[in-house]
């Protein structure tokens, strides 16, 4: 056994022995060292590379299609984009050219390009490249003064002439704002505690407004932090709004509805984000005794593909300015989220018009105070001037296809004596609820159907129809009125 050993130990001496010889043979040959440096200093490097790369490298910006014959940039008359200088005359200037060669196009590229309001022209394409601020200056005194929009009577916050707005057109033609994903910021954030505080004599502007024009595209740009109503057509024809983002703050920020239609005919609004401080989308056309003589409604709207925040107001609503009358107006693949209501459609007696042909399909509600809402006691008016006897038409609204989860009152649909809410039909709905007393789905003078089955159970002010259309169980409650909730909706 200790022949045994030894022969082992012999073994393992010479087993050491052989490995150093071996290390000291590799590192004494020059060549391999020098292999294995250069080897540790390309990998060192590489990964250096890497690292600088993923840190600093800035991809070039994206090539702006030419999408007018004649192509202007901002930067050809003199403006600076560094956030200070004073930019409106390069825009006065470029807009005067193109309105001179009968149309062209104008480049925003990157940078913070500071101006007072301005307005473009007819056969007008505004591009703003990526990364591309157009900032409104926060100081009211550079701000123009504007006669009150006909249909309202007077500035819509104060009487008296109004703010225009950041960018503005009147009587315009093919006029087109787009971009690689742009912003146009109002830095409202001056104006909104001005407001609060009583210090502007004078209603607040809108970020974008055109007027009196037609055939109007605006996609793939981002509209911010308006003065007040962010996007505003007022009294326009064949408009298309398609792939944008409009923000202001949920809280703070009063009276910044993303899109208003108003008296506007052709309107298309889809594939868009839209997270403010107020409603929105609220169509509208024109207030109490003002709106009734101006006599031009908005019509022919489609709202798709949509998704929308607003814990202050609603999703999208319709009102309560329509005393010019709102029809046939379809919403579809709606989302609401984090917000205080869904749909609302809002009036009083004073309004006239009608609201009427309004058709919600495949809505989406997820964490909804109020999922629809009907109201016809909005009791605000321009003045002492509107007629108390003339009542708004509501009806000839149909749901079809809500789901949600997280809302706590489905459906509050409050019409009155005065103003009854005529032919609402409610058709494949399933809303998950948080409010548990026994009335959520609340009506009062309401005409209507359900067809098919639908949870929440609806109220008893509405005929009940199955999914063939046969009359089930007529309602003979219909001026029922459910009890009130304990907040305002």
């Amino acid at each position: 056994m200790a022949d045994s050993f030894r022969f082992q130990y012999r073994n393992s001496n010479k087993f050491r022995f052989d490995y150093k010889r071996t290390l000291s043979l590799l590192f004494s040959s020059r060549w391999i060292l020098f292999t294995l440096i250069w080897a540790i200093g390309f990998i060192l490097i590489v990964a250096w590379q890497r690292t600088a790369i993923d840190r600093f490298w800035i991809p070039p910006p994206r090539p702006i299609p030419r999408l007018r014959s004649l192509v202007f940039s901002l930067t050809d008359f003199g403006a600076v984009g560094d956030g200070v200088t004073l930019n409106t005359k390069a825009f006065e200037r470029a807009v005067a050219e193109i309105r001179k060669r009968g149309g062209g196009q104008l480049n925003v590229e990157a940078g913070r390009w500071l101006t007072v309001p301005f307005n473009l022209t007819s056969h007008m394409t505004l591009f703003l490249s990526e990364n591309s601020v157009v900032l409104g200056t926060d100081d009211e005194n550079h701000w123009p003064l504007m006669p009150p929009l006909p249909s309202y009577g007077y500035g819509r916050e104060c009487p008296g002439p109004r703010y225009g707005s950041l960018i503005h057109g009147q009587h315009l033609k093919d006029v087109v704002i787009t971009g690689h994903n742009g912003t146009i910021n109002g830095q409202g954030q001056t104006w909104w505690i001005k407001y609060r505080k009583k210090l502007l004599n004078h209603t607040r502007g809108p970020l974008v407004q055109l007027m009196w024009s037609r055939d109007i595209q605006i996609s793939d740009i981002t509209l911010r932090d308006s003065p007040f109503w962010t996007l505003h057509p007022y009294d326009c024809q064949n408009i298309t709004i398609r792939n944008i983002t409009i923000l202001a703050p949920q809280s703070d920020a009063p009276n910044t509805d993303g899109i208003d239609p108003d008296s506007c005919v052709n309107m298309v609004i889809e594939n868009s984000y839209i997270s403010v401080g107020d409603d929105g989308i609220a169509i509208k056309s024109g207030w109490d005794q003002y709106g009734i003589a101006y006599a031009r409604p908005s019509t022919n709207i489609l709202i798709r593909n949509v998704t929308v925040r607003s814990m202050i107001s609603a999703g999208v609503s319709i009102g309560s300015e329509m005393s010019g009358g709102v029809s046939n107006v379809t919403v579809e693949n709606l989302i609401v989220w984090n917000s205080k209501r869904g749909i609302r459609i809002k009036t009083s007696a004073g309004r006239g018009g009608y609201v009427r042909q309004i058709s919600y399909q495949n809505l989406t509600l997820d964490n909804v105070r109020v999922g629809i809402v009907m109201k016809t006691d909005y009791n605000e008016h321009p003045d002492e001037g509107y007629n108390p006897n003339a009542l708004p038409f509501i009806g000839d609204i149909s749901f079809n296809g809500i789901r949600g989860q997280g809302v706590r009152i489905p459906v509050r649909i409050y019409g009155s004596q005065e103003i009854p809410v005529r032919n609402v039909t409610f058709q494949d709905m399933l809303v998950g609820i948080t409010y548990k007393k026994k009335r959520i789905f609340q009506c009062s003078f309401v005409q209507g159907r359900v067809i098919g089955k639908i949870f929440p159970k609806p109220c008893e002010n509405l005929d009940l129809y199955d999914e063939e259309g046969r009359l089930i169980k007529q309602s003979t409650s219909q001026n029922t009125s459910t009890d009130t909730i304990d907040y305002d909706s």
